[in-house]
């Protein structure tokens, strides 16, 4: 790295090289049995420079050949944007507690055994449900340097523990399904089986949903499928920057319901999405997006910052070597004071939601997400009394989080990085095909 830098800088004024490292490991079981068991390395460097003014940029695989990716980032430069930022220079980073020599040392052996147990619990409670689960570790390494003396380092783990259960009955079809990560690998199988039983005894019954607007309970795997993702576009400095967030004009104000309190977190402990700095150096921080309702700040790389004429986030990242951009590491909804049994026994009809699909094919830069149910229960006089099928719910999030009942006081990390609780929303469009 210290050689490319050097002949980097031969040739522009500025140079940054970020080499990313990974190694992972994955049993994959299907219909009940172990598929496969593949081990993937990965190795991605990437060049970016200032020449005259304008950015210039390069990715390779080859770390033997330095030449060409100078080259190649020097010719981008030529078409390259304007850069307005200037490489961070040296900078002290948080302590992150992301790495765990544990993960490492986990064998395939016990990873396989760690499956099959999963699938066998569950296989238990309903013995003709067709699992497929996964059970994934890795580890990745992180080094960047650029011409201003900024340096960085780090490695972190990752392990995750899922299932996804298909049962077919006649015509009918349930899913079921649940999944963790950490950094650790102390990810238990009963705890996920637990859940996915749970799913299975709440659908036991049918029920059926009527046509009009009903109260909706998201869960917190519902609020990561149905409301996150239009946040995490309203939020993107760069989204703000070019005119299309919806609140983007709208710092400092009132948005939302009081009740709610939104953040991105990168030095959370050993979230697989945590870090002690982003991908361009900058030290990571907890950044306030709302705060009782009122939107606080937007999400920034280096570019996109000055741009804005904003400071960074510390939210640069890069997909595998690619350009920096914006993007959260860890956003967090902070809980509520009202249980999940509470936010039922308050409902005389309505819908609990756990999954929903096709929810973010919506207008997701509008805030509207429309997705049929894919598992989801129906409550009747504060009870949850079956499943529902052929139901579509739809609304728009800000409409959405404008009024909301009431937040869940216990949260779950939904995924590797969205941190949630339950959300109950007072009035949802819902459309039964029965």
């Amino acid at each position: 790295m210290e050689e490319i830098l050097a002949q980097a800088r031969k040739e522009a004024e500025e140079a940054e090289v970020f080499l990313v490292s990974s190694e992972e490991t994955e049993a994959k079981f299907e219909a009940n049995r172990l598929k496969h068991l593949q081990t993937k390395q990965r190795t991605n460097i990437a060049l970016r420079i200032i020449k005259d003014g304008r950015i210039g940029y390069a990715t390779a695989t080859d770390l033997s050949d330095p030449e060409s990716l100078i080259a190649s980032a020097v010719e981008t430069a030529r078409f390259g944007m304007v850069a307005k930022f200037r490489f961070p220079s040296a900078s002290s980073y948080p302590q992150v507690s992301i790495y765990d020599s544990s993960v490492k040392a986990f064998t395939t052996e016990k990873m396989i055994a760690l499956g099959e147990e999963l699938i066998s619990l569950v296989l238990g409670h309903t013995a003709d449900l067709v699992c497929d689960a996964g059970v994934t570790k890795g580890v990745v390494s992180i080094n960047l340097l650029n011409s201003r003396g900024g340096r960085a380092h780090y490695e972190k783990t990752f392990f995750s523990l899922g299932l996804e259960g298909n049962l077919v009955r006649g015509k009918d079809m349930l899913f079921v399904g649940e999944s963790q990560s950490s950094c650790h690998p102390d990810i238990r199988a009963k705890n996920i089986a637990k859940i996915v039983i749970e799913q299975l005894e709440l659908a036991k019954n049918r029920a059926s949903a009527p046509t009009k607007s009903l109260p909706v309970i998201f869960t917190p795997n519902g609020v990561g499928g149905a409301l996150v993702m239009p946040l995490m576009v309203a939020f993107n400095g760069k989204v703000v920057l070019e005119g299309a967030s919806p609140i983007g004009n709208r710092l400092g104000q009132q948005v939302f319901d009081k009740k709610l309190s939104l953040w991105d977190d990168p030095t959370v402990f050993f979230r697989p999405s945590s870090r002690p700095c982003d991908d361009e150096g900058v030290p990571s921080q907890r950044t306030p997006l709302i705060e009782n309702g009122v939107v606080m700040n937007f999400l920034y790389d280096l570019q996109t910052a000055a741009l804005a004429g904003k400071e960074s986030t510390g939210s640069g990242s890069r997909a595998r070597g690619g350009q920096p951009a914006p993007s959260p590491s860890a956003f967090v909804i902070a809980p509520g004071d009202v249980s999940f049994e509470e936010m039922v026994a308050d409902v005389k009809e309505g819908l609990v939601v756990e999954q929903l699909m096709g929810a973010e094919q919506g207008n997701i830069l509008g805030g509207d997400f429309s997705g049929n149910v894919l598992l989801g229960y129906k409550i009747e006089n504060g009870k949850t009394v079956g499943r529902v099928k052929d139901t579509v719910v739809s609304g728009n999030v800000y409409q959405v989080l404008k009024e909301v009942a009431a937040v869940g006081k216990e949260a779950k990390w939904v995924g590797s990085f969205i941190q949630t609780p339950h959300i109950y929303c007072p009035s949802l469009s819902v459309a039964s095909k029965g």
